[in-house]
């Protein structure tokens, strides 16, 4: 471990301990200390599993709640040290200078010798659409987020501050802080709704991306022209575009309403607006250039007196405070505008956000004529990319509905009868996203997903129940959903039966002919397995793509991607560059679901890291020699890892389709207790339970990685590898594969992530509270065939053998996240033998909850 990493962990982990002591007394201390000895112990092989087990039934369940929790808190702490050294080493590369792997600097680059020409093309056509959805995968509540980010606070400070007066009052607040983090409750009490889930997200609004998409495409600037940006017009467009489901997916969530969408867009519009509206201000003041020394334009000028005109009193008081300073006072103007537009003050409002750039734009000309490079490039530039990205809406609020609902509604209307409440609940989200194009623009919120699209006619319904509102009908993009194996093999079919829809081809001509479609690795994943999965995506872009080249569309794939592994998770550059060549052209969207978004985006440096990498990705993955050479590795390799999906395929489905074993994953896994956890709005299920099918992908794979399988992330891809690696030719073409073929690459890359955060012993434990013996062997022997066929093909004696940091952070957390684990296993194993005595029962469903919470802390996964 890196010195500057072991000296935080050892801080906050003492401060931690004296608080356990404080509170429980030493002995607390020492029960927890003991099990630390213990499962370090047994993962070295010097102390038997079973004996790590009966230290942990010795406890009284009061004391294993409270052990548990010290290892969540624990948890807590040491993500929130390994998130400071990756700033800490962010920061030093930057001090270095040179370009930094994976940066955008890298890729332009890159670009400039093998693009030609056509690297202002590129840079042109550049998208990245990040989609914040409500998915529940956060399992902290927000006031433990908050509670953290306070401990992130001081500890930077303690770190840039060391020892003296101002030192050691900041440590005094750092161990009040850990204190009460743990003493604070870490499951939340109450069911959290949909607009608690919209305040959440705005919190990495205004802490992190607001701030940081300026950052990110100046570096896309200096990168194009590293002696001029700042002094120039930018060479860099305004090219990321955040989207949310938050408030607007309601396929299966009964609590997201026609009200619920338009408060969403409102909080965004708040949050967006004072952002702005500070921003403008802040520049405003500071932008002192006087008139002397730089001169206003005659658009400027004109621009002024027609606001003096309009609001006299207000732009004379500007006048007097700022005499001279022409540019100064039309910005503070400008900033008066913004505020009366969040205030809703019609007189003085702005209309658009085009309206707004407007005038910076003016005064941005107006310093630039005067000789003001700097003054215009620099700070005026920054907010008008803000503006640009942003408008007054924040991001764009996308609606989601299920295909069948929109069928019955539409029979309904064509009827002429009474409407349902769920009819008019549809028309009513229609009203809203007409009223939201009206206030904001139809930029604002236009696109609606149908899930589970299984024909054109699906699309056409939509459609169909817009036209039905007559004047009041919205303007809209109706995206398809695939998600299951049929149904994306079938999706080159549906947009052919799209184009023939009226509505359609009216929205492709008023686009230039962009269309866009979702594709889901959730409950593809569910149903295939992994390795199938993977490769029915790849086959569903490669279709995709030569189907909009076939009749001239600019096509955007949207990826339904999770958080975990299970659900298409992992490295986003990796990702972005294992895509069927011609698919990315340039765009990339994408879903940032749950923990994911605050691991990404909730502070400034990491968050502008993860851009800069999906930026690196997107421009790299759309040149022609990266595409030439996935290209032909494909074709090269397409039999082999067609053999492998047949026999991937076969075992997983063999094992879900095993009679009685949706009953054995509840009895071996805590499923149905997760959704005690109250981490999201939404239901486990979409209706009535009736076998895995109806499950949400989301709970299937959190429960899998409580019981330390990780099944959804590898299981199959043992039994594809060893139906081609039966002699040593084939072992070699797989190797082969591994190294030239990125989509095959990050398969075993990903499989390789999740066995090394799976435990085999612990959960064999697990596998036999299901009393199947027969089923625990089976998954045990995939295991084992898939841990010795992953390291045969790609090389490593050892897992993530290439992957030192993420290899060091795994197993420096296992010991700890095995502790919780055994924890837990008291508690299911007690609860599925049967407790009679209520008070008992409640103490073990807590002890269990905690340590599940403790588990995702340590393994940073949930679904």
């Amino acid at each position: 471990m890196p010195e500057p990493l072991r000296r935080d962990v050892r801080l906050l982990g003492a401060m931690l301990g004296d608080s356990l002591v404080e509170s429980g007394g030493r002995a607390l201390l020492d029960d927890v200390e003991r099990l630390r000895h213990a499962v370090i112990d047994a993962r070295r092989g010097e102390l038997p599993a079973a004996d790590v087990a009966a230290l942990v039934e010795g406890w009284s369940l009061e004391r294993a709640e409270q052990v548990a929790r010290a290892f969540t808190v624990y948890f807590h702490l040491t993500n929130l040290a390994e998130e400071h050294h990756r700033i800490r080493t962010l920061r030093e590369r930057d001090a270095e200078g040179g370009t930094v792997p994976g940066s955008v600097a890298v890729a332009i680059q890159e670009m400039g010798a093998a693009a030609g020409g056509r690297l202002a093309e590129a840079v042109e056509g550049l998208e990245f659409r990040p989609v914040f959805t409500a998915h529940p995968t956060e399992a902290r509540r927000r006031a433990v987020v908050t509670a953290i980010q306070r401990i992130s606070d001081l500890l930077t400070a303690l770190n840039a501050e060391p020892g003296g007066g101002e030192g050691a009052e900041t440590e005094r607040r750092l161990r009040e802080e850990i204190d009460l983090l743990w003493r604070t409750a870490l499951r939340r009490n109450t069911q959290m709704d949909p607009l608690d889930e919209v305040r959440t997200a705005m919190a990495a609004f205004d802490e992190t991306i607001f701030r940081v998409v300026p950052s990110v495409y100046r570096a896309l600037d200096a990168a194009l022209d590293p002696e001029g940006t700042g002094t120039r017009p930018p060479r860099a467009r305004s090219y990321v575009r955040f989207g949310s489901w938050i408030g607007g997916d309601r396929d299966g969530n009964p609590f997201v309403t026609a009200a619920v969408t338009r408060d969403a867009i409102m909080i965004q519009a708040e949050h967006v607006l004072r952002a702005l509206e500070n921003t403008c201000a802040r520049v405003g003041r500071e932008l002192t250039v006087h008139a002397a020394t730089t001169p206003p334009s005659v658009a400027l000028r004109n621009a002024l007196a027609a606001a003096r005109t309009a609001h006299p009193a207000s732009v004379d008081d500007l006048a007097k405070r700022s005499p001279g300073e022409p540019h100064r006072q039309f910005l503070l103007h400008a900033a008066d505008r913004v505020r009366a537009t969040r205030e809703r003050n019609a007189d003085l409002a702005y209309g658009s956000p085009d309206e707004l750039l407007a005038d910076l734009r003016i005064v941005q000309e107006s310093l630039a004529a005067a000789g003001a490079a700097r003054q215009a490039y620099g700070r005026v530039q920054n907010l008008i990319w803000q503006v640009e990205t942003f408008g007054f809406h924040l991001a764009e609020l996308e609606i989601r509905q299920h295909s069948e609902l929109h069928e019955k509604a539409l029979a309904e209307v064509r009827s002429g009868g009474e409407l349902s409440e769920m009819t008019e609940e549809i028309l009513d989200t229609l009203r809203v996203v007409s009223w939201i194009q009206r206030r904001f623009g139809v930029r604002a919120c236009s696109r609606y997903i149908v899930s589970f699209t299984r024909s054109a006619q699906d699309i056409a319904n939509v459609h169909a129940l817009a036209a039905s509102l007559g004047d009041h009908a919205p303007v809209l993009d109706v995206i398809p959903l695939f998600e299951t194996g049929e149904d994306l093999e079938n999706a080159p079919k549906v947009l052919e039966g799209m184009l023939e829809i009226p509505a359609v081809r009216r929205r492709l001509a008023d686009t230039g002919r962009r269309l866009e479609v979702m594709l889901g690795y959730s409950d593809s994943a569910k149903q295939l397995g992994p390795t199938s999965a993977t490769l029915r995506l790849y086959d569903t872009q490669e279709a995709l793509t030569a189907f909009a080249a076939e009749h001239d569309i600019k096509l955007t794939l949207f990826h339904g991607r999770g958080g975990s592994l299970g659900r298409g998770g992992g490295p986003a550059n990796r990702a972005i560059l294992a895509q069927a060549p011609g698919s990315v052209a340039g765009r990339f969207k994408v879903t940032e679901q749950g923990e994911v978004i605050f691991a990404r985006y909730g502070q400034p440096q990491i968050a502008r890291r993860h851009v800069e990498q999906v930026t690196n990705a997107v421009l790299l993955a759309s040149t022609d020699g990266v595409q030439d050479r996935a290209r032909e590795a494909a074709v090269r390799f397409r039999p082999l890892a067609d053999r492998i999906s047949d026999a991937a395929r076969n075992a997983f489905r063999s094992l879900i389709e095993a009679d009685g074993f949706a009953e054995w994953f509840g009895q071996v896994s805590p499923l149905a207790e997760i959704g005690d956890l109250r981490i999201g709005s939404r239901p486990a299920r979409r209706k009535a339970a009736r076998g895995l099918e109806d499950l949400r992908a989301i709970p299937w794979v959190f429960a899998w990685t409580q019981t330390r399988v990780n099944l959804p992330g590898w299981y199959g891809l043992g039994s594809g590898l060893a139906a081609v690696s039966d002699d040593g030719a084939d072992l070699a073409a797989l190797q082969d594969a591994y190294a030239s073929w990125p989509l095959f690459q990050a398969l075993l890359d990903n499989a390789e992530m999740s066995l090394a955060k799976s435990d085999r012993a612990i959960a064999a434990r697990y596998l036999a509270l299901g009393d199947r013996p027969e089923l625990t062997d089976t998954v045990l022997a995939e295991y084992d065939r898939t841990h010795r066929l992953v390291l045969a093909v790609t090389g490593h004696e050892r897992l993530l053998e290439n992957r030192k940091v993420l290899s060091r952070a795994v197993e420096l957390r296992n010991p700890y996240v095995d502790a919780l684990s055994h924890l837990q296993l008291r508690a299911l194993s007690a609860l599925r033998a049967g407790v009679a005595d209520d008070a008992e029962r409640e103490h073990l469903e807590q002890l269990l909850l905690l340590s599940v919470n403790g588990v995702a802390a340590g393994l940073q996964n949930t679904g």
